[in-house]
């Protein structure tokens, strides 16, 4: 039965049209030892939960540069409640935030700014030292840890060491700039504005133009300079950040949030082959399996179920999880 709906389950606006909004901490740390907020051993802390695909990318990208031991990792429930993001351990997340103790994401925020009105999103990047949210903007915190904390690693982790340039090789930084931009707004939000859309008007104005994109990423992955990723020969950002919404396409974006023309495995065979190869690559590249390691079929589709249902007003404990597709991803 349908309740009242609380605020922070009212994702789209008046007219149905699901609107992000910026994210509100914009610092940036630095390799600079004299800046504001320099790279240092132990100092930062990324909160994500393993259902976000913006958070994803952090997760990810932490893992590919091998800074498991210099950014602590603190995971919270993939839930969003009437609280907001919550530990308690579901799903492998943290019982109780480990550096206050706190049971709501929304409290660290406070800690940080005790004034703050806005919403308590993940990926944050919190800095233990001055006690307070560094950035809370994806798409920011993956550039800084690409280099900024290159002299805390091995030589050969280093950007400026990496086969083809690193993630963001500076002779691809306006093609995959431009790549981000339409991807982003038509894919990684896309799926989004389309699953939380509340007319039918604002549904179709989304999800014909997904498909467009999704139509030409295949397009683009059939052209052998575009191959086996998508920029050639080398992993990059445009790969990190168009792969953590593939990874939940047919899973959960494709039933849950209706985004059902096609799928990925079925309709998309270079796209598809795309993210078998990233999903299932071992090698050095992947740093032996970041991406089949960070990603969590189970729980997006938990996620997603739970963040539409009581986007409609819908609250039960029960939520019953789709058995297909099957197998979540096609073997190499």
């Amino acid at each position: 039965m349908a309740s009242e709906q609380p605020k922070i389950y009212k994702h789209a606006d008046d007219d149905g049209h699901f609107r992000r909004k910026d994210s509100a901490f914009r610092d940036f740390v630095s390799s600079d030892p004299t800046s504001s907020f320099p790279a240092e051993y132990d100092r930062y802390v990324l909160y994500v939960n393993y259902g976000c695909p913006w958070a994803h990318r952090a997760i990810l990208v932490r893992r590919l540069k091998g800074l498991e031991n210099i950014i602590q990792l603190v995971v919270t429930d993939p839930e969003l409640t009437p609280e907001g993001w919550t530990f308690s351990g579901m799903y492998g997340a943290d019982k109780e935030d480990p550096l206050y103790g706190f049971k709501y994401l929304k409290e660290l925020y406070a800690r940080a700014n005790p004034s703050y009105t806005g919403r308590f999103t993940v990926p944050a990047l919190w800095d233990k030292k001055k006690e307070t949210i560094v950035n809370n903007e994806s798409s920011e915190i993956i550039r800084m840890l690409y280099s900024e904390f290159d002299a805390l690693l091995p030589e050969s982790m280093r950007e400026i060491n990496r086969p083809g340039g690193g993630f963001y090789p500076e002779h691809l930084r306006t093609q995959i700039d431009d790549m981000n931009d339409w991807v982003y707004n038509t894919i990684n939000n896309g799926v989004y504005k389309t699953g939380f859309a509340t007319t039918q008007q604002a549904y179709d104005t989304n999800l014909y133009p997904l498909f467009e994109s999704l139509d030409r990423l295949e397009k683009h992955l059939d052209h052998p300079d575009h191959q086996p990723f998508l920029s050639g020969k080398h992993i990059t950002e445009a790969d990190i950040r168009l792969y953590t919404t593939i990874a939940r396409f047919d899973v959960a974006y494709h039933g849950i949030f209706k985004t059902n023309l096609k799928m990925i495995r079925h309709d998309y065979p270079n796209l598809d082959l795309w993210f078998r190869r990233l999903y299932w690559d071992e090698s050095e590249q992947t740093k032996g399996g970041a991406f089949k390691q960070t990603t969590f079929f189970e729980i997006y589709k938990y996620g997603y179920l739970r963040a539409l249902g009581r986007a409609h007003g819908q609250e039960t404990k029960q939520v019953i999880i789709p058995g297909g597709p099957k197998p979540d991803i096609l073997p190499l």
